[in-house]
């Protein structure tokens, strides 16, 4: 059993068992065996790769997307741009060497970045190299200033409770702990009302509070200040019941419930839920659709057309292959969603216009 393993069992036997979101939240962010707060996840020695360690494409059709959103604000001599989650900083890196060919765009920004691992955030620093950026460890302490925001793959691993529909009404689900491990139990109380209407027993509804409250900040911010965000992760458009907790070690899925802290644990985003948070605080929603509709409109094709240009034959081969996994169905064009958020009356943002 892992070091985190033993403690969180520890903690199970004193106390009873964890909420889903409990042990997520330590099995990713635990100071010191947290599986972000101690190592690099990404890349082919790490456990996952994400779209802007495919290609340069897809940072810099944001960067485009972001200079628009700026332009649309009436071009203001200042704003925060902010992404959340940035990974090794490499979708921010080419998103700024992109948009600086707008003139002024690159003098308005002020950068800040919310990570919470230090792992991470000192290879942010070596990929911004030359850029001045401000990190943060919470949504909330971004400046109280007009925004936009960039989420890609960080609402899926914001931590998620399970419920599950009985005869007797919706009992969370709970991790437990005994001599072999860790396991799913019923918590006894069943959850007072219903979590959803016409499930059957033995349905799985999940809910994160942690992402809906996320959305919520920022649609605020967005709706008094200004601005647009744009989340980009794997889920599904319409609510709907499903077990979606994952594990992903070596680039390969393995039990959730196995090695805390030394696997990334993520579920499937119910952009549903985050459409409604996002207008309830008083913003304005677009989308999802899903991210091969988005970054065809973008013009990925064009922009892969032009690097291919000065390209050799087996770059070519690279940059097809980088369009193919981001935009085609089966691969990351379908699974993936994008979601648009921006304040009450703006018009359609680049990528939305068929939403």
């Amino acid at each position: 059993m892992t070091p985190l393993g033993q403690h969180l069992s520890d903690q199970i036997r004193i106390h009873g068992p964890l909420s889903i979101a409990g042990y997520m939240a330590s099995a990713l962010g635990h100071p010191k065996w947290g599986y972000y707060t101690s190592r690099d996840p990404l890349g082919r020695s790490g456990d996952f790769t994400t779209a802007p360690e495919i290609s340069q494409m897809f940072g810099e059709l944001i960067g485009l997307w972001c200079a628009d959103r700026w332009q649309a604000m009436g071009a203001p001599a200042k704003f925060v741009l902010a992404e959340l989650g940035p990974g090794r900083g490499t979708l921010i890196a080419d998103a700024l060497r992109a948009a600086a060919a707008l003139p002024g765009f690159a003098k308005a920004v002020e950068l800040h970045l919310v990570e919470t691992s230090p792992v991470l955030r000192a290879a942010q620093e070596i990929s911004l190299e030359g850029q001045q950026a401000i990190w943060h460890e919470r949504i909330e302490d971004l400046p109280e200033s007009p925004v936009i925001a960039i989420a890609n793959e960080f609402f899926d691993a914001l931590p998620i409770r399970q419920f599950q529909a009985t005869e007797d009404g919706w009992h969370e689900r709970l991790v437990d702990a005994d001599e072999k491990g860790f396991h799913l139990v019923l918590s006894p109380q069943a959850t007072p009302g219903d979590v959803i209407t016409n499930a059957a027993p033995g349905d799985i509804f999940e809910i994160s509070p942690p992402r809906e409250a996320a959305v919520s900040e920022l649609s605020r911010r967005i709706a008094d200040r200004g601005g647009a965000a744009l989340i980009i992760d794997y889920g599904h458009k319409i609510s709907s019941v499903g077990d979606t907790l994952q594990a992903m070690h070596a680039h390969k899925y393995t039990d959730p419930l196995q090695n805390p802290g030394d696997a990334d644990l993520t579920a499937h985003v119910d952009f549903q839920a985050l459409c409604q948070a996002a207008e309830n605080a008083g913003a304005e929603t677009r989308g999802p659709v899903t991210q091969g509709s988005f970054l065809q409109q973008l013009g990925i094709t064009l922009r892969a057309d032009h690097l291919g240009r000065r390209a050799t034959t087996a770059q070519i081969k690279d940059i097809d292959l980088a369009v193919h996994r981001l935009t085609a169905k089966g691969q990351m064009g379908d699974l993936f969603k994008v979601l648009a958020i921006t304040r009450p009356g703006d018009p359609a943002p680049p990528g939305f216009e068929k939403a």
